[in-house]
């Protein structure tokens, strides 16, 4: 997709971008062939599927090294393993590489929430959402956005998702304030439906339909 030529679309693109953290690149297509779609949600711009454009990402140079890399499964409301993913710190962020199958198609809601802890079927025992700042949840609520918050993820036709999505609210250096590596850990949960992206608590995002453990 081409930049934005219109001044106040970019205007527009700054307002919102400038809250949200993290990007999303690449989603599995139609036969298990990887399709890269890139959809960019960073410091400065938005691209979502509402539509636009956005600039690359600067990276800096000598960046440090990666750290340890976190890997878990993600089940289901029965708890069969439907999925994997893996975290792993760099220097624009945590990376969470996410491969599931056998989830409803469209948008998805995506969140940290704040224990380690996923019991079927209704996982609420991985408490609320990741919110060491006491925010109100939403990357468009002006009184948010919680740490955990997450893009929307997309399932493709067959129920499949891969996708690389960047947070740079969270850290996985132990006992940090924001760090997912605490005592009682932390969980990455799927949820039914999408993320509206401003409604306290969770988005309007529905049902928790995938968990996944992080300690």
């Amino acid at each position: 997709m081409y930049a934005l030529t219109s001044a106040y679309s970019l205007f527009l693109n700054f307002r919102i971008g400038k809250r949200l953290a993290g990007h999303i690149k690449g989603i599995t297509g139609n036969g298990g062939k990887l399709v890269f779609i890139q959809k960019t949600i960073c410091i400065t711009t938005l691209c979502l599927a509402l539509g636009g454009a956005s600039l690359p990402m600067a990276h800096a140079t000598g960046k440090p090294a990666p750290t340890a890399e976190f890997k878990l499964d993600l089940i289901n409301s029965k708890g069969a393993v439907i999925g994997k993913a893996s975290l792993q710190e760099q220097a624009d962020g945590v990376h969470i590489h996410l491969a599931a199958e056998q989830l409803a198609p469209g948008m998805h809601g995506i969140h940290f929430h704040e224990t380690g802890k996923c019991e079927a079927p209704e996982f609420t025992t991985a408490g609320a959402h990741f919110n060491p700042l006491s925010k109100q949840h939403g990357f468009s609520n002006p009184k948010g956005f919680h740490s955990g918050d997450l893009p929307n993820i997309q399932v493709d036709a067959s129920g499949k998702i891969e996708a690389e999505i960047i947070s740079k609210n969270v850290t996985l250096a132990k006992d940090a304030p924001n760090s997912l590596i605490k005592s009682g850990g932390a969980a990455l949960i799927i949820h039914e439906k999408a993320d509206d992206y401003v409604t306290d608590p969770s988005g309007n995002s529905g049902a928790r339909i995938a968990c996944g453990v992080i300690k």
